[in-house]
């Protein structure tokens, strides 16, 4: 771990002698890792991190009113180059580098950074995440570090969710980083590799999660062994091809991940894949004959469901059936062992993946949705048959099976990088994990202006059926009432166009975001704020379009968000809400939930039905019983969760010492 990751104002340890910079993992002995646990839940709460980022902005004005008046950017821009690249990330060279590039945003964006934004700026500099909340303009405090780095000749890579924001924030930001000298490069699905090269070779970098993930995996495999800085060394030495040529990345300098929490957490669930096409391939015929014996198993006597990690298990009755010489299977799968593996694939195909939540089918093809953001995986697929048994199963033609080449986990991969810092608006829930897997701590920066977002309770109803009737009929009383604007949460797909066909039936005109139409999403969210407007839209993480309010809303209130589901984490919530009261903006939600919903039965089914009855009081008590039990279930699902993605890590390095591969481990 750098210095720069416990200590405020340290430059981070750079090693340019390495053709591939990146930090070695390693393990942390037992004693090592408490000490640290222990220094990371006291130190986060230290006075003098907040204390010393208060008292930046003011270095940051006396260098503006000083230093920089003194010459042209052009010339501010070359000397602070020179500085930055011979003392490091040093504090004063820092609040220049931070003046320059709030003058140049003003001259070239129109948009001057505020305080509260060089305070998270310089958070980043020092490697921890920025929880900054949403409206606060994350996108523009990542151009004070991202620029300040690379004057300092640091390669810089902007991570976010998805290629949309990516291409978005690069286009919006390039006109200031170009007046620094800085280059800028995209990374986009369906680039070549020698588009990949050359946008990685560029000064910043904007890309998603996944291609960046893959790309450095495509790395790994391309140059094995050979890519250890000590062999490529010696490749050089002797006069060889080291391979750094066919590379796609410079390495692992220093990594700014916007909407920090679902990258690291959320979608750290399972590892990245890189994968192949692979000889062997599944007949429709035989796929078809597993989809069908795998119906005739009964839930409870042959198979079940194990709700800590969503996985289909079989009883001893149903892997009695499967294993019999006589089982129905055995004529095409001879082998007892491969014919359990399918069964259990065709169990979870038919059971616990449902089309318009978990995929959908467009153009005849299986898409998989992700959980957190409600958008289409362009190129993904489940792997070991899984997604040609969904394909069979929704009559669609299959695709070619795949092979495992390489693979890495989110946590694994993102301690490699020699400076890692983070924002996101909602990080309070997970200090501890944060600090546990990254060694990143969470420093709550404020906001610009005094919020005004009003919180008007939870109402919870008996079922699913309820819950639509209510939340339909308070959608139109506020409408009617005055107009006043509403961005309405959805958990699936389907639960967004049940949703579409409720407010249908009552002749109020709306629009529908999710999965199946992301090509006018911008239009659709930006024009949320407008009087009048209903809009239902599935997970609004990484969203990234500000809900700007229309002419007159500021009067009637601001926007309005009602939530229709809770989310298994309340950080996904809390995304929602913050669409709301942004930037001082006036604001208020509501939720609206059922004891059938998944959150309850899945996480706390027995307190549902011991508290179900008394929650369903629209009274002070039952709204109270009803908070207590959404904590709960959440708190449940949450703890569930972070056990399987520890699980994740320890099975990923018990694989990678098995395989051996790579050195380190993909």
């Amino acid at each position: 771990m750098s210095e720069a990751s416990l200590t405020w104002g340290g430059a981070p340890e750079l090693r340019h002698d390495s053709p591939y910079p990146e930090r070695r993992e390693s393990e942390e002995r037992a004693f090592e890792a408490l000490l640290l646990n222990l220094y990371g839940y006291g130190a986060r709460r230290v006075p003098v991190w907040q204390r010393r980022l208060a008292a930046f902005p003011a270095a940051v004005a006396a260098a503006e009113a000083g230093w920089l008046q003194s010459m042209t950017p052009q010339q501010a821009v070359r000397s602070l180059s020179h500085a930055l690249r011979r003392g490091g990330l040093h504090p004063d060279l820092v609040a220049k580098s931070f003046a320059l590039v709030r003058e140049q945003s003003r001259r070239t964006l129109n948009k001057r950074h505020y305080d509260v934004q060089l305070m998270g700026g310089y958070a980043l500099l020092n490697g921890v995440i920025a929880e900054m909340a949403t409206g606060e303009g994350k996108t523009l405090t990542a151009t004070l570090a991202a620029a300040t780095a690379g004057l300092a000749g640091m390669p810089v890579h902007i991570v976010t969710v998805n290629d949309y924001l990516a291409r978005r924030d690069a286009e919006t930001m390039a006109p200031l980083y170009r007046s620094l000298g800085l280059s800028v490069g995209i990374i986009e699905h369906g680039m070549s590799p020698d588009e990949r090269r050359a946008a990685y070779g560029r000064d910043v970098v904007y890309c998603s999660n996944k291609e960046l993930v893959f790309d450095y995996l495509k790395d790994k495999l391309q140059a094995g062994r050979d890519m250890s800085p000590v062999a490529m060394r010696l490749r050089q030495i002797r006069g060889q091809d080291s391979g750094a040529a066919r590379l796609l990345l410079r390495g692992l300098h220093f990594a700014i991940v916007d909407e920090a929490d679902s990258i690291f957490i959320d979608e750290a669930r399972t590892p990245l894949i890189l994968s192949g096409e692979s000889q062997d391939t599944y007949e429709v015929d035989l796929l078809a004959r597993v989809l069908a014996f795998a119906g005739t198993l009964e839930r409870r006597l042959h198979w079940r469901v194990d709700a800590f990690d969503r996985s289909m298990k079989l009883t001893h009755a149903g892997r009695a059936r499967i294993i019999d010489e006589r089982c129905e299977l055995a004529d095409v799968l001879p082998s007892a062992r491969t014919r359990e593996e399918l069964a259990v694939r065709a169990l979870s195909a038919l059971h616990l993946f449902e089309r318009d939540k978990h995929y959908i089918v467009a153009d005849g093809k299986v898409q998989i949705v992700d959980e957190f953001t409600g958008r289409v995986m362009a190129d993904r697929s489940w792997e070991q048959g899984l997604h040609q048994l969904v394909e069979c199963k929704e009559g669609c033609e299959l695709t070619g099976r795949r092979q495992t080449l390489a693979r890495v986990t989110y946590q694994r991969f993102f301690r490699r990088y020699q400076l890692l810092s983070g924002m996101t608006g909602t990080a309070t829930e997970i200090t501890r994990e944060l600090w546990e897997v990254y060694r990143l701590p969470v420093v709550p920066i404020p906001t610009h202006k005094p919020r005004q977002r009003r919180f008007e309770g939870v109402r919870l109803f008996a079922n699913q059926d309820e819950k639509w009737r209510a939340v339909s009929r308070f959608i139109e009383q506020q409408h009617q009432r005055n107009g006043q604007p509403m961005l309405v949460g959805t958990r699936s797909v389907q639960a967004s166009e049940t949703l579409s066909e409720c407010l249908s039936a009552r002749a109020l005109p709306h629009a529908v975001l999710n999965a199946r139409d992301e090509a006018s999403e911008a239009g659709i969210v930006s024009d949320a704020g407008q009087r009048d407007a209903i809009t239902v839209a599935t997970n609004m993480a990484g969203r990234g379009t500000d809900i700007m309010l229309g002419a007159g809303v500021h009067a009637l209130g601001g926007l309005y968000v009602v939530l229709t589901e809770f989310h298994e984490s309340a950080r996904i919530d809390r995304q929602l809400f913050g669409r709301c009261g942004r930037q001082g903006d006036p604001g208020g939600y509501r939720c609206f939930a059922a004891l059938d919903d998944e959150l309850f039965q899945r996480y706390a089914p027995r307190m549902a039905r011991v508290l179900g009855l008394a929650a369903l009081r629209d009274t002070r008590w039952g709204r109270w019983l009803a908070r207590i039990l959404v904590r709960f279930a959440q708190f449940e699902a949450e703890r569930q969760n972070k056990s399987v993605r520890m699980s994740t890590i320890k099975s990923d390095r018990k694989l990678d010492q098995m395989m051996g591969f790579a050195q380190r481990g993909e």
